[in-house]
Order: structure tokens, then sequence, then C-alpha cells
């Protein structure tokens, strides 16, 4: 029997494109031709992946577009330790002047940082918070020139809103910024979502492929990106939620591998039951004879048996009733924002001011 239903509501929803590529390989069973990644697991405590996608097709099969990501996971983030916190801010540091360096952009170029977000709500106010430490230096350029020392780049930063505050379009907002302003770059800074419990609050992506404002949640507004504003445009975002329903159906296939785990190890036990301590009966024992076996089986038929697709659209309709779909955050959320983007602007400031480095950059930083 055939199931004509339309499961693009039911995709698993993630910003990041390493988790992308993750579900487009599980699907494909393969590469994918297009898709360059590269793991560096070489510092302790962090994971650098860096993927390249280099087409148009390579982009449709993993769901993004193409272009450069760079992705730093550091399980440890969470733990509020500044050892940590200053080690991620200099690879970071590091990898964004690289980055930057790979697109053409020279210390001579100037740079307007956009904090996207409400800074009202605390999961979605990494944007904000991060403008709030930047080293800004434009108004010094443009009204003293001589108090600006060498190895200083000029910057100006901006936190629009959101849409809901504003009433306005933050693609417009930027755009007129960009308009009047006249920068050579723009570098935007939001929250993201991921499909993966364990890559929230542990993990920054860099792309240069623009940013839509609100995708985290799923409210996906006009694209602010290189065709839009005609300057590059670098975005940084960083996961702090979560949706309901990658929870639960995570939730379920761990316990469908635990229950195939505990049937396979009944099986085994059974096998090697020896006949003569079995009570007789006329009837040959079989595996169903094994005590809880017929509803493990149950279970395993009625939801382990769905194809993944059709188990996510399960899930997505037990949750419908209590209002679409749960963003979830973690309680600490109000801590690691406060952290990350402290390190996110430290790293910036690094790497957009060749005069500001380890030893000084915590004067520009609260």
């Amino acid at each position: 029997m055939e199931h004509n239903i339309d499961l693009s509501g039911y995709s698993i929803r993630t910003d990041l494109a390493v988790e992308a590529h993750e579900l487009a390989q599980q699907q494909n069973e393969s590469n994918i031709p297009g898709v360059w990644l590269q793991a560096d697991t070489e510092e302790p405590n962090i994971t650098v992946t860096r993927l390249h996608v280099q087409n148009e097709e390579a982009g449709k099969a993993i769901g993004k577009l193409p272009g450069h990501y760079l992705t730093i996971e550091v399980p440890k983030l969470r733990d509020n330790d500044t050892s940590i916190e200053e080690q991620v801010a200099r690879r970071f540091a590091l990898e964004f002047a690289s980055f930057l360096m790979k697109l053409g952009i020279t210390e001579d170029k100037k740079a307007l940082v956009v904090g996207l977000g409400n800074w009202n709500v605390t999961p979605d106010a990494l944007g904000p918070m991060v403008v709030e430490n930047l080293l800004v230096t434009r108004h010094l350029y443009q009204l003293a020139p001589e108090t600006v020392g060498d190895g200083y780049r000029e910057v100006s930063a901006l936190s629009p809103g959101v849409l809901g505050i504003t009433g306005i379009e933050t693609s417009e907002i930027v755009f007129g910024v960009v308009e009047k302003s006249k920068p050579d770059f723009v570098i935007c800074i939001d929250a993201l979502a991921s499909r993966a419990l364990h890559r929230v609050n542990t993990t920054i992506q860099i792309s240069d492929t623009g940013i839509h404002p609100g995708s985290g949640v799923g409210n996906k507004r006009k694209a602010i990106d290189q065709n839009t504003l005609g300057i590059p445009v670098i975005a940084i975002g960083v996961p702090t939620v979560v949706f309901a329903s990658t929870i639960v159906n995570d939730a379920i296939t761990y316990l469908l591998g635990h229950f195939g785990q505990s049937m396979a190890e009944s099986k085994r036990a059974f096998n090697k039951l020896s006949m003569s301590t079995l009570p007789e009966r006329k009837e040959p024992y079989t595996e169903d004879d094994l005590p809880d076996l017929e509803s493990r089986k149950t279970f395993m038929g009625l939801v382990g048996s769905l194809p993944e697709d059709e188990k996510r659209q399960l899930v997505h309709e037990v949750l419908r009733p209590l209002g679409q779909d749960l963003v979830v955050t973690p309680k600490e959320v109000d801590d690691f924002i406060e952290g990350i983007s402290n390190v996110i602007a430290t790293g910036l400031n690094r790497a957009l001011h060749r005069a500001v480095d380890e030893e000084n950059s915590g004067s520009y930083t609260h």
C-alpha cells in the first residue's frame, strides 16, 4: 500500500552544514559528489571541520548553498571553563583571519558587524551581545583619524533587532546602512538551531554564504548575502536551541537501539539454554517463549519498522496539539550566551585588528 504523503514539513531542521551533510550521507549511504570535507582534531578539546560545497547540485543534495563552511566544535565549552574559552577564542581568531585571507579581504578593508537577534530573548541574544563587546573604530576614522594607531581596521557595528520589534525586514535595515556607510564586507552573527543535542552550546559555524534571519526557529526572512548587498557577507552562528521533535526522535532511536541490543542478547541466552533444564511439553520450544520477547517485538513492530521520514511525521503529529513544535534551550543558556558572546567578540577583535592580541584583548570586552 502506497502512502502519498508530503513529508517536506517534517524534515529535520538544522542550520549547521556538517549536520546537513551527515543527514544527506545517511540517506544516500555514500559520499556526495561536489562536497569536500576535512576534519582537524590535532588541537586538544577542539575539532575543526572544513566543508566546501562546490556547486549547485551538491548544494541541493545537502540542502545548503554552495560555498565554504567552517565548524569549530568544543564539547567542553559548556563547562564555563575560562581556560577553554580562551583556547576557543584564540583558535576562532586564527580561523576567522584565515577565512578573511581566503576571501581576499585585506587589513585595509572596512567591516560592518551586524548582531542579529532579539535582545529580549536570551537564546536569541547572541548577536546583540557580541556587538556590545566589539572594538568599533569607524567614528574615530571619521572624526579623529589622527588618534587611530597602526594595526586597527575601520569597524562599525549594528544590532537591528527583529521584525517583530521594528516592523522592518532586517535585510532592509542592513541594506540601508550598507548603502550609506559603504563597508567593504559584512559580518552577520546569529543564533542557530541544531539537530543534535551534543552540538547545542558547543559549536561555532563560519560561512561565506550569508544568512537568513530567523532561520533557527523556522522563520526564514529575506536573505542577507552578497546578492542582496553587493559585498561579501560572512555569517557566524552558534546553535543555542534544538526542536522538541528532534529530542523525541533521538530518544525513540536510542530506545529502539537499546531494545534491539536486549533482544539480541536474549536470543543468544535462549540458544544457550539446555533442553534438559526446561519443563517437558509436547510442543517444541521457540524464541517466542522467552519472557517479554513478544512485547518487545510489538514495540519494535509499531515504531521500529517505520521509515525515518514516517517516524519524524509521527513525532510531529504527536507534538502538534502542544503548539506545533517546541523550541528547547538548556536552562544554563544565560551563562552560556554571556560566555560564548565574549569568546566570539574577543576572537573578532583579534582577527579584525592586528594591534589586538592575547595580552590586551581583555581590555575591549567585559
